[in-house]
């Protein structure tokens, strides 16, 4: 969950207090607009994007216009533009105006949650204006602190002062940055960026630190974000139908993380646990349809609406399929298990038998019960099926179902079905 860009990020900095630079969206009149280009001297016209994307400066996606008809012509070539970041394809939905900001110096500034200090962590260069990964280490500084005490004045001032920062800047900057943590702590964030900060002279002459652009992150599992009332559309992305359906199942209790690999894979794997999760991806590489994490400890109806998403959208095609996790410490197995093979009880009776070969590899609480509700539930539908404990090693499990799935493709898929009577006409053979 992303925010990026000015139209909404000057509206969140605004509850800290933050100075911004002038930002109009993409309904603006062509008299605003122009008010705007009177006021500032230039614009900045950015497309408006669903979600995180990066890379757009580089890209050639930022008009700059000093008249109304270069910023009508600017805003006619960005509002519906088509942008590729790495494996990231997004189009654009409208524009932003915003008021160019003269200045000498740039700041970057970030807050984010660091693994690597297991704290919380500001990272600031007057540097900025560029990507980050590109200056040198002695040029950028990193300083975890508490998150009890908050990122403190002095917590900026020595950064600034240990990268022989401007001495006109470091004041400006002292004041307004520690404001930016209540934004980030209040409300459920895990990162927040500014890029650049222009520091920009007022009246007086004192230079005024001006965010000119922005992203957050939001924990959407943390309901504080819920306090600044953002539209849904916001973090919506182009998802398809199935993971759509999944991300409306989010609750406090259990996750329900998946992404779609391979729309035409052949093993269906609901997975339980991150680790596991990196793993069976890696491993079942294009055979793999969809990438999920279900641990947490989902409760029974939550699970089972899970798996009945999971066969709506995929069973038919599937080959193999593979419910598998690490050893558990607190998701109670019995009920997952039981959940899975009530939905797949019905999955059957609704929409009728299908070929299947089914592997299941966890550990964990009440795991005997729960391979038992599935051992019944494959019985009585005939389906062929090989179980693995604890005490199995993950990655010969992963092989055992590719196995399967090779088998399947080989000839096996019509084997079962004609176990399952299906023999009436031939199934297809998934590739």
């Amino acid at each position: 969950m992303q925010v990026t860009g000015m139209l909404y990020g000057a509206k969140l900095l605004q509850f800290a207090g933050f100075p911004t630079a002038e930002v109009l969206g993409p309904d603006a009149s062509e008299e605003a607009i122009k008010g705007l280009i009177d006021r500032h001297g230039s614009i900045f016209v950015k497309p408006v994007f669903k979600g995180g994307v990066g890379k757009k400066g580089k890209a050639g996606l930022l008009g700059r216009a000093t008249d109304l008809k270069s910023a009508l012509k600017e805003k006619e070539r960005l509002y519906f533009v088509e942008h590729r970041h790495g494996n990231q394809t997004a189009k654009a939905n409208g524009v932003t105006f915003e008021g160019a900001v003269p200045a000498q110096h740039e700041v970057y500034f970030s807050i984010t949650d660091s693994t690597h200090f297991r704290a919380p962590t500001m990272t600031l260069t007057h540097f900025g204006g560029m990507d980050i990964e590109e200056l040198a280490k002695e040029k950028v500084a990193q300083v975890p602190f508490d998150s009890l005490t908050g990122m403190k004045a002095f917590v900026v001032a020595n950064a600034l002062s240990a990268l022989n920062a401007p001495r006109e800047i470091i004041s400006p900057l002292v004041q307004q940055l520690p404001k930016l943590w209540e934004l980030y702590h209040d409300f459920g964030m895990t990162t927040l960026e500014l890029n650049p900060i222009r520091m920009r002279p007022d009246k007086q002459g004192r230079l005024q630190p001006v965010a000119c652009d922005f992203k957050c992150g939001f924990d959407r599992d943390d309901p504080r974000w819920r306090r600044l009332d953002l539209p849904a559309h916001l973090f919506a992305v182009d998802y398809s139908d199935f993971e759509q359906e999944i991300n409306q199942l989010r609750t406090y209790q259990g996750q329900s993380d998946v992404y779609v690999v391979n729309s035409r894979g052949t093993i269906l794997a609901p997975t339980f646990g991150g680790g596991a999760n990196s793993l069976v991806t890696e491993l079942l590489g294009d055979d793999a349809i969809i990438s999920s994490d279900f641990g947490g400890n989902p409760p029974y109806e939550k699970m089972k609406e899970v798996a009945r998403i999971c066969f709506k959208h995929w069973l038919a095609q599937t080959n193999v399929l593979f419910v598998i996790g690490g050893k558990s410490n607190n998701t109670d197995i019995f009920e997952t298990f039981r959940a899975m093979a009530d939905a797949l009880r019905e999955h059957f009776s609704r929409q009728g038998a299908t070929p299947l070969y089914a592997v299941i590899g966890r550990g964990g609480p009440n795991l005997v019960r729960g391979m038992s509700a599935m051992r019944d539930t494959f019985d009585a539908l005939g389906i062929p099926y090989r179980m693995f404990g604890f005490d199995s090693d993950m990655s010969e499990v992963i092989n055992f179902a590719k196995a399967a799935n090779a088998w399947m493709k080989a000839g096996g898929r019509e084997q079962v079905a004609a176990a399952l009577g299906l023999a009436g006409s031939k199934e297809e053979r998934h590739v």
